[in-house]
């Protein structure tokens, strides 16, 4: 192997990492449609939020995140917005077209960040400086951890939840 070879090789590339991704929120949209439409805005335990927010907060990291990295404006589209609970997304219908809305988004936007963007420093919302690719690597951390908050609420509420493993 050349030096050359070496320093060009990786262990994931772009389109690798996009998959990866949309495969979790894939696995996340099939836990937000399994909740009842009552308990989704209102079930809790233990002072978690319910999944309605949970659901909002990760529709809109992806949006505005996707957005920042290719903008470097970091704010939802507008009618995506999850901070003001708006009308638009206080039906569980509407959470899933927001969801189908910034799965769109993504597929759209991605392919607009330059692969060498990825290392960059970026101050995601304002706050948070790091590289893309780990604010990238966060949002699949932070849903990975709500959609397992889903899979406990789900099951408290007697509802068998989607196998974790099937992306």
């Amino acid at each position: 192997m050349t030096t050359e070879q070496a320093l060009t090789q990786q262990l994931i590339n772009k389109d690798e990492l996009l998959k990866h991704w949309q495969s979790h929120r894939g696995l996340s949209r099939k836990i937000l449609a399994a909740f009842p439409e009552k308990e989704l805005f209102e079930f809790s335990i233990g002072g978690m939020r319910p999944y309605q927010h949970l659901a909002g907060e990760m529709i809109g990291l992806a949006s505005a995140g996707m957005n920042g990295f290719v903008t470097g404006n970091w704010t939802t589209t507008p009618e995506l917005d999850h901070f003001d609970d708006s009308a638009r997304l206080s039906t569980k219908e509407a959470l899933l077209e927001a969801w189908d809305d910034v799965t769109e988004q993504i597929e759209e936007l991605w392919p607009q960040i330059p692969d060498a963007h990825f290392h960059d420093v970026v101050k995601a919302f304002g706050m948070y400086e790091n590289t893309v690719i780990s604010t990238i690597l966060y949002f699949i951390d932070n849903e990975v951890h709500h959609r397992g908050q889903g899979y406990v609420y789900l099951r408290a509420l007697g509802i068998e939840p989607h196998p974790f493993w099937d992306r």
